[in-house]
């Protein structure tokens, strides 16, 4: 079974930066699609940004040119750079792989266990 696991949230300031990462079973980062999904409460699960195994990357409009996802085939990790973070961008954050159309809609079939970010001052 693929297995995800997540590190890198915490508590930072509006304007601050934060790295996320997602450890993969070995092979998968280069060969699926992923993905970094967040949720906040009363909020609907909206995808922020996906890498395909092509390279080909997709951002939410609400963190483009902020937000940067990354993968390390050799690693076997995937990357989300977080910079100029906003109160808005509070939530968990969980990292999903899968099939490239399935990750960039409802999300694919692999899921992490979810990590909090939190922006406030």
């Amino acid at each position: 079974q693929v297995q995800l696991v997540e590190s890198g949230g915490g508590l930072v300031q509006p304007g601050g930066s934060l790295r996320l990462s997602c450890a993969a079973s070995r092979n998968i980062v280069s060969m699926y699609a992923m993905g970094w999904y967040r949720q906040a409460p009363g909020k609907q699960r909206e995808l922020v940004a996906a890498i395909t195994s092509g390279g080909t990357t997709k951002y939410a409009d609400s963190v483009k040119g902020r937000f940067t996802i990354s993968r390390d085939n050799v690693k076997n990790t995937v990357f989300l750079q977080m910079n100029s973070l906003k109160p808005e961008d509070t939530a968990v954050y969980y990292c999903n792989a899968g099939n490239a159309p399935v990750v960039l809609t409802t999300g694919g079939a692999y899921w992490g266990q979810g990590t909090q970010v939190t922006v406030s001052s």
